[in-house]
C-alpha cells in the first residue's frame, strides 16, 4: 500500500509539473502573439494622419476614433493635393487582425488613386478603389469563385479650399452635415467596395 501511494504522489507530480510546463508554453506564445498584434498596431497607427497633419488641412477639426481591438478593420484617411482636401471614414469587413489587413489595402487604394491616376472627383476615386481592391484580392489562376470577398464601405470628401464647396460620394456609408442646428443627410450609394454583383459607378455629390 505504502507503494502504491508513493507511486501515485510521483504520479500526480509529474502530472503537475507537465501542466505547469504547458502553461508556461502556452503563456509565452499568448505574449509572442500579443507582441505581434501589438507591433502591428504601431505599423497601423503609422498610416494613419497625424493630428498635426488634420491640424494643417482644417481650421477647426478633431477625429473620434476607438477601435474595438488592439488593431482596427477601421480607419480614416486624409489627403492635400494643391488646394484640395481629401478626407474619408472606412469600415472594411472584419475587425481585428483580418479587418487590419484589409484597411491597409483600403488606404494604399485610396493613395493611388490620387497619387498615381490623378483622380479628384470623389465618385471617380471610389470606381477606381473598387477596381484596386477586387484586384488585390483576385487570386491569379483561380476561378473566380475562389476570390476573397472582404472589401469596405466608406464615406469620401473633397474639399475645395478655394470655393469652400464639398464633393462628397459614398458606400453604403452616408454623409450627415450639422447646419444652424439641422442635420442633413446625402445618402451614399448602396453598393461596397469590392467583390459585387451588378456595381455601377459611384455617385459625385456636389454640397455648396
Amino acid at each position: 500500500l505504502e507503494r502504491t501511494v508513493v507511486a501515485r504522489t510521483a504520479e500526480i507530480v509529474s502530472q503537475k509539473e507537465e501542466v505547469e510546463k504547458q502553461k508556461e508554453i502556452v503563456e509565452e506564445k499568448n505574449q509572442d502573439i500579443m507582441d505581434s498584434i501589438r507591433y502591428a498596431k504601431h505599423i497601423q497607427d503609422a498610416i494613419l494622419p497625424s493630428d498635426e497633419f488634420i491640424e494643417e488641412c482644417f481650421e477647426d477639426a478633431f477625429v473620434l476614433f476607438k477601435p474595438k481591438d488592439i488593431v482596427s478593420g477601421d480607419f480614416y484617411w486624409v489627403k492635400r493635393k494643391d488646394n484640395k482636401v481629401f478626407f474619408a471614414a472606412v469600415d472594411c469587413t472584419g475587425h481585428g487582425v483580418p479587418g487590419a489587413f484589409v484597411s491597409i489595402v483600403g488606404n494604399n487604394g485610396l493613395n493611388r488613386a490620387i497619387n498615381e491616376f490623378q483622380l479628384t472627383k470623389p465618385g471617380e476615386i471610389l470606381d477606381k478603389l473598387a477596381e484596386l481592391v477586387i484586384e488585390s484580392f483576385k487570386q491569379q489562376g483561380t476561378s473566380e469563385v475562389d476570390d476573397v470577398k472582404d472589401g469596405m464601405d466608406l464615406a469620401l470628401c473633397v474639399l475645395d479650399l478655394d470655393t469652400n464647396t464639398l464633393e462628397y460620394s459614398g458606400a453604403n456609408n452616408p454623409l450627415y452635415i450639422l447646419r444652424n442646428g439641422e442635420i442633413l443627410e446625402t445618402k451614399a450609394d448602396k453598393q461596397p467596395i469590392g467583390s459585387y454583383d451588378n456595381r455601377k459607378a459611384f455617385n459625385t455629390n456636389l454640397i455648396g
